[in-house]
């Protein structure tokens, strides 16, 4: 594909630009190129060498990290009579917030009480995983991940709870680092009773 080199956003007029020559569709379907232009509107010089090849490792690194198709096996297991708290806790995740696609983190507690079956450990942290991979809210990931457990466990006894620290936040705006943002999910016995409910908010301070 050829293209028009162009190294500043001021090599464009923006108000007046014809489609075809500056959004060409050979360049709106590639999506490095898309970036390239971002880069451009911000008055980088996408020529210099550290700039060449960004676009590319950018969107390769979106493609890396967002996996709205994320799936796995939920291995389940007879609970052989186990009518106690499971809980795992610190199990750290990475999410895309959707409003300014910038990172936010933290760690996740998932806790269930099983009925007839138990999961496998694994699988409490790739339902986080399944997720947290893609563009999201702290709120929508917890309720997400607690309506999956949910029903892949057969118990109503289910809490997941999400503590992050959000780049939109510490970076741009208010700009207040270390602040960390919790959210809940709480079901069943999570939600009527209060000693088991403070028994797993206590595993998160």
């Amino acid at each position: 594909m050829s293209m028009k080199r162009i190294k500043t956003a001021n090599d464009i007029d923006w108000d007046n630009a014809d489609p075809d020559t500056v959004l060409m569709p050979e360049i709106v379907d590639e999506p490095a190129n898309i970036f390239r232009y971002l880069l451009l509107s911000m008055g980088a010089d996408i020529e210099r060498e550290g700039l060449r090849e960004t676009p590319e490792r950018y969107i390769k690194v979106i493609k890396e990290f967002i996996n709205e198709n994320y799936e796995f096996n939920f291995t389940t297991f007879d609970a052989e009579g186990a009518d106690e708290m499971i809980i795992e806790s610190n199990i750290p995740f990475f999410s895309l917030c959707e409003h300014h696609i910038l990172p936010f983190f933290g760690t996740a507690t998932v806790a269930y009480i099983p009925e007839d079956r138990i999961a496998g450990l694994s699988k409490l942290a790739r339902t986080i995983e399944k997720f947290s991979r893609r563009l999201q809210n702290q709120e929508r990931i917890t309720r997400q991940a607690g309506e999956f457990l949910t029903e892949n466990l057969g118990t109503q006894n289910v809490a997941v709870i999400l503590k992050a620290r959000h780049l939109c936040q510490e970076m741009r705006g208010v700009r207040k680092h270390d602040v960390y943002t919790t959210t809940s999910f709480m079901q069943g016995v999570f939600r009527k009773d209060s000693d088991a409910r403070a028994e797993i908010i206590s595993l998160i301070k």
